[in-house]
Formats: structure tokens, sequence, C-alpha cells
């Protein structure tokens, strides 16, 4: 059921480490300014499918701070608002937490639809980008399927900044994650903002080969943002991770209120 986000109805999860807290506070001096009243406005947090990805404590981690940015949060845990028109009507900023599962008809078309007309959406690791396998066109929306992830959980890994302009990664270094290193299937145009090199540790013939790890497009008139980081939520605590994604989800939720400019960048020469 959707409704504004209730404390006192949500499920409880464990607490927050205070430095989590305190890296939280820290990277809300490097994410844009609070919204104003000609700004976004609302934003519908949609979280669920596979525990793993503790969808919970994302929700807890993200909605008070989109909240502090000053957003009406609608709250769901089902996809049921996908296929509310009306109310995807006024929805500037899907948040989406929804691994794996299934996607009815009219919820995936409501989404489709409403990312088109100028939704924003925007996402991380397989919440994002390994939800709803069997909907080829929710990937060609988001850009990008995961299929792997060589050596599983616990895998150190560098991430590089490759776009140092970007305002989602500008000010940012490098820095390393220990942690799923997604490998995926990704279309060739999307804007990518940092990528990571595989060793071949686990998988051989994957060595040397460079994968995004951040990027940005968009669906009709809608700002798509995804980063493959954040197997789980303490991977968050890394400043640069948190950072990114906040700006991430920012720049997705002014679709509709500032123009966009081309962002196919392909990979590709042409003819």
């Amino acid at each position: 059921m959707a409704t504004p986000r209730d404390h006192d109805d949500r499920k409880q999860v464990p607490a927050l480490s205070a430095r989590f807290l305190l890296l939280l506070l820290a990277a809300c001096t490097w994410a844009a300014p609070a919204v104003s009243a000609d700004e976004p406005s609302r934003a519908l947090f949609i979280y669920g499918g596979w525990d793993g990805h503790q969808p919970e404590a994302m929700r807890d981690l993200l909605v008070p701070w989109l909240e502090s940015e000053g957003f009406e949060v609608i709250v769901s845990d089902t996809l049921e608002p996908y296929a509310d028109a009306d109310l995807m009507s006024g929805i500037d900023l899907v948040v989406q937490i929804w691994t794996m599962g299934e996607i009815g008809g009219p919820q995936l078309q409501g989404l489709l639809d409403a990312v088109e007309s100028g939704t924003g959406i925007a996402g991380w690791h397989g919440g994002l980008g390994d939800a709803f396998r069997a909907s080829p066109r929710y990937q060609y929306m988001i850009g990008g399927q995961w299929v792997e992830h060589p050596g599983n959980d616990g895998i150190r890994y560098r991430v590089n900044i490759t776009d140092h302009e970007d305002p989602i990664t500008a000010g940012l270094d490098d820095f390393d994650v220990v942690s799923e290193q997604y490998y995926m299937h990704v279309d060739p145009n999307n804007k990518v903002l940092a990528t990571t090199t595989f060793d071949g540790e686990h998988d051989y013939w994957v060595k040397d080969a460079v994968m995004p790890v951040v990027w940005k497009r968009q669906y009709g008139k809608g700002r798509v943002f995804y980063t493959s980081l954040g197997h789980q939520a303490n991977v968050f605590e890394i400043p640069e991770a948190l950072t990114i994604l906040k700006r991430g989800i920012l720049w997705a939720s002014r679709s509709r209120h500032e123009e966009t400019p081309n962002l196919v960048t392909p990979v590709y020469p042409a003819r």
C-alpha cells in the first residue's frame, strides 16, 4: 500500500552505525541544495524484491534524506503505484529497490509511460539493474542488466571516476570498494561517469574488461540514473559512493524542471 512515510508503521531494521550517520550528514554538504516550491517536490520510493539487498535498510537511509531535501515521499512495498496513472502523473522522481521479481503488464506500462513523460527514475545495484528480468523494455529504459559478479561478495576493486566535469562525479577521486563487482550487459550509448576493471582472478577470460559502474541516460523525457554499487547498505558508508548516489537521485528528479542535454554517448565509432 502506498502512503506518505509513517515511521510508526514501518518495520524496524538494525540502527545505522554512528560512523554511517556522520558520513550521511557529511555527504549532505556535497549534494544539491534543498528544493524550493518551484522545483521537484514529490517522490515515490518503491522497495521490495529480494531481501538480500536490504531494501528496508535502504528505505530507512534514503527516505528521511529525501524529506530533508523538501520532497513529499510516498513509500510503497508493492508495485501497484506504477499502475495508478493519476498518481504517476504527479511524481517527479521514482527511487526503486526491487531486485528480481516480476512486474505486471499495467504496472510496467505505467512506469514506462511515466518516465517517458518526464518522471525521473534512480536506483542502484540489483534494485534497479537486476529487476524484472523477463521485461526487456524495462532493461532498455534502465540501460543495463546484471549478468554476473565474478567471485561473489567480498571482492576488493577500484571505482575509477571517468568524468570529472559532470555534477554527479565532480570533485571526487577514484576509490576502493569491497563488495560485489557487477558485470553487466550495458547500452553502449549511456553517458558513463565511472568504471571498474576486472582483474580476471575469478573468471580469467574477463581480465582487463572495463565495466561501467555509474551512468545516466534519458528515456523519453525522463532522466535515468544508475550506480551498480550497493550490494549491502554499508557500501554507502564510503563517502564517495553515498555522494554519487545522492547527487544522481537529485539529478534524476529534475527531468520536468530543466532541459536535459543529449546524453547519447556512443562507444562505437559511426561509419
